[in-house]
């Protein structure tokens, strides 16, 4: 994992799987969302099998998928929503990491 600090309470990477919650956890992350749609290749694992793990562990997550139409009104809504309810540090998700800082800083904005 290459885990990047945005600022203090989120920081992103690229895709994780099940078995990296752990150390996730052990970093001090209470909550993760992820940013990429289930499907989008065949060796990503779905969302509810990530959730699954990460609701075992008690971190807290969201999906808040951003695919082919890129960061969406909606998307930031539920980014906002999500940033807004979910306990921090927080760490978004989805490829590489860079939707998941592109909503990141369009959900700043729009929080104001």
């Amino acid at each position: 994992m290459d885990i990047r600090e945005i600022d203090e309470t989120y920081s992103v990477t690229g895709q994780i799987q099940p078995e990296d919650l752990d150390a996730i956890k052990a970093m001090g992350f209470k909550s993760l969302v992820c940013h990429r749609p289930d499907f989008e290749s065949p060796d990503q694992p779905v969302f509810d099998a990530v959730a699954e793990r990460a609701e075992a562990l008690g971190l807290e997550i969201r999906h808040v998928p951003v695919g082919p139409m890129g960061v969406t009104a909606d998307a930031v809504a539920l980014m906002v929503d999500a940033l807004d309810e979910l306990p921090r540090p927080m760490l978004g998700f989805c490829r590489s990491g860079a939707r998941s800082t592109a909503i990141y800083e369009k959900s700043q904005h729009m929080r104001g």
